[in-house]
């Protein structure tokens, strides 16, 4: 069934498979992921409490981390609740503003989180590099502003998307071989020329992401140069363990996101199942991991996360002797 606008018919809804291929493991795969969706949750939203209530967190680290936290969040809902949907209850089906919005979302916000990251790694330069000049370099105002641009920037790249996919018509088919709506899925679904959107998106992720990796890897050059010229053997050491979380995330996040876009594009014999599986796990195990390694390797977050536990576990054994 297909509606129309005046330029072009586009289909009511799209049908999404889920996982090709693992039909029926899709039950029990849906239990890891629910698992790994709570964890990305319930991590990412103590993370914000924590930085939110405690004034002594609200300094640039702890101000960027919070808005990756924001970031992850809205990154893992926006494909996690439809994706379990899919593997729990067979609901296959989800209509096309749906998908664009979803389309939206997921691209918008992969930016968003890479000019996060981006952000977080010149922090980390400035912070060891400049140490005695950070907080006048990086003021409150500043981190908001350049938050800010990450954020409108992330939006505005994307938007051009979801203006030029409804203005083009669609095939017959419907189905798309994964779990949620990727903006390159669609386009295989559109029976028309799509090398002015496929250049687009090259052109949108080797512009925005490769800036962003540019940024880091030379922050991250000069750091290793500073580090390397501390006096001591310990000193370097604790400069280490302040950037080692940051890399952490770094690695977490383009690893899976670069072979999900190479694959798309030019990994034409890669196995779908193989591919619908690192689409997925970029989405979901960042999100999941941050939180876990920023609450482990942070002290000031640790010490937060523990004290809050042991003051609820107090106040619980207080109520238990006063009854």
């Amino acid at each position: 069934m297909f509606a129309s606008n005046s330029n072009s018919s586009y289909p009511v809804f799209f049908i999404l498979l889920g996982i090709p291929g693992l039909e029926n493991y899709q039950l029990w795969i849906g239990f890891p992921f629910c698992v790994m969706y709570v964890v990305a949750v319930v991590g990412n939203i103590t993370i914000l409490h924590i930085i939110r209530t405690d004034h002594t967190l609200h300094e640039p680290m702890y101000l960027f981390l919070a808005m990756l936290a924001t970031t992850d969040l809205i990154l893992s809902s926006s494909t996690q609740p439809k994706m379990l949907a899919i593997l729990w209850f067979h609901a296959h089906e989800i209509e096309y503003h749906a998908c664009l919005i979803q389309v939206f979302f997921i691209h918008a916000f992969s930016s968003v989180e890479s000019g996060v990251l981006m952000a977080m790694a010149v922090d980390r330069y400035v912070a060891i590099c400049f140490p005695l000049r950070h907080s006048s370099i990086l003021t409150t105002s500043v981190v908001i502003k350049l938050g800010t641009a990450v954020m409108v920037g992330g939006l505005l790249w994307v938007s051009p998307f979801c203006f030029m996919i409804p203005r083009m018509p669609f095939c017959p088919n419907k189905v798309i071989p994964q779990s949620y709506c990727e903006h390159m899925a669609v386009l295989k679904l559109v029976c028309a020329d799509t090398r002015v959107n496929r250049g687009y998106g090259l052109f949108v992720a080797f512009s925005v992401v490769g800036f962003d990796i540019i940024v880091i890897s030379g922050s991250y050059v000069m750091i290793l140069r500073a580090v390397l010229r501390l006096p001591s053997g310990e000193a370097r050491l604790k400069a280490f363990g302040t950037c080692a979380s940051h890399v952490c995330v770094i690695l977490a996040f383009y690893i899976p996101a670069l072979f999900t876009f190479l694959t798309h594009r030019f990994g034409h014999h890669v196995p779908r199942v193989v591919h619908v599986m690192f689409a997925n796990v970029y989405l979901l195990v960042p999100p999941m991991l941050n939180p876990i390694i920023y609450g482990v390797r942070t002290k000031q977050i640790r010490d937060r996360v523990i004290q809050g536990f042991c003051g609820e576990k107090k106040t619980k054994n207080k109520k238990t002797l006063k009854q």
